[in-house]
């Protein structure tokens, strides 16, 4: 006679882990892990998956060798969205070095010619 097996039994019991979850992909490789990068920085786990997918591109779909950045829980995915919209879209300023007067334009929060961050104004 066999026995169902009892809820409280633990070889039974439904895990709740948080499932993996693809952010977007990426043009290539360097960029991904970039993002990757910049999302565990941030406390979000991220992995870089299909790395290495662009060798095989002829065998596939070129749009499927593509790597992706993929979070480890979906329940930061929106944070993690988030973070990649703001880092994709930083401000673009104009503004003059005040230690070597050289204009930098862009997103730069320091100067190319001599290191000095940008000072918030007074």
């Amino acid at each position: 006679m066999t026995r169902a097996p009892a809820a409280r039994d633990r070889r039974f019991v439904a895990r709740s882990t948080p499932t993996m979850k693809r952010l977007l992909q990426a043009p290539n490789l360097a960029i991904a892990t970039l993002w990757a990068d910049q999302l565990t920085g941030a406390g979000i786990a991220a992995s870089v998956q299909r790395a290495f997918a662009c060798g095989i591109a002829g065998q596939i779909p070129p749009d499927q060798a593509l790597p992706e950045v993929w979070v480890q829980d979906d329940g930061q995915h929106a944070r993690a969205t988030a973070l990649l919209h703001d880092l994709h879209h930083r401000p673009h300023r104009h503004w003059l070095c005040r230690c070597c007067g050289e204009a930098v334009d862009g997103p730069f929060e320091q100067c190319w010619n001599c290191g000095a961050l940008l000072q918030a104004p007074a």
